[in-house]
């Protein structure tokens, strides 16, 4: 059975850990400012605002030394919905792998609305969860847990793919908070 520690409590928490729990994962929940926690998962998923990385890589580090550490945020300027607040050509997780550098950070989740992860469908397609990251068999395990609850999972890639992730998660939002289209929308792959 995969152990999924899940840091975040809100819409993305419970909407991720439901998609897990229905793959048979054993869900641990830790909120964000909860620094005695002992992590129980080997997949770590921060869903969390990209403010609260930092934090928790500090906080937790050595807990997430040798973990699989899913970053789900999209960093951007919430004030103004006008742009990324990482470096151009960076992204959230790249800043986060450097932080923890022996814990093996993904990119999954930003490009997903939480409604459109608990219905498993986007404009009647199957929900597509993107990971990005440098380690196969983090993505590997990842990609299993996803398709175990009944969700469509892909490789984007290495992490490095991150940057273009974010890049989608911020077109997404922006649309979504202008309401160009609605929360339950979004991006979606066909085959």
């Amino acid at each position: 059975m995969t152990s999924i520690t899940i840091f975040g409590t809100g819409n993305m928490g419970q909407a991720i850990a439901g998609v897990l729990a229905r793959g048979g994962a054993d869900i641990q929940h830790v909120g964000s400012l909860d620094t005695d926690a002992r992590i129980a998962g080997d997949i770590v998923v921060l869903a969390v605002p990209y403010p609260a990385l930092a934090a928790i890589a500090d906080s937790y580090g050595d807990q997430l030394a040798g973990k699989t550490v899913v970053d789900i945020t999209n960093p951007l300027d919430f004030s103004t919905f006008d742009a990324l607040v990482v470096p151009v050509g960076s992204s959230a997780a790249a800043g986060l792998q450097e932080r923890l550098p022996e814990a093996k950070v993904l990119k999954a989740f930003n490009t997903n609305f939480a409604a459109t992860l608990a219905s498993g469908t986007v404009g009647g397609q199957p929900t597509t969860v993107l990971v990005a990251g440098d380690d196969a068999g983090a993505k590997t395990a990842l990609i299993d847990a996803v398709q175990a609850g009944g969700l469509a999972a892909v490789d984007a890639g290495a992490l490095s793919r991150a940057h273009e992730l974010e890049a989608l998660g911020f077109l997404q939002l922006t649309l979504a908070a202008s309401e160009k289209i609605g929360w339950t929308g979004g991006f979606t792959l066909a085959k």
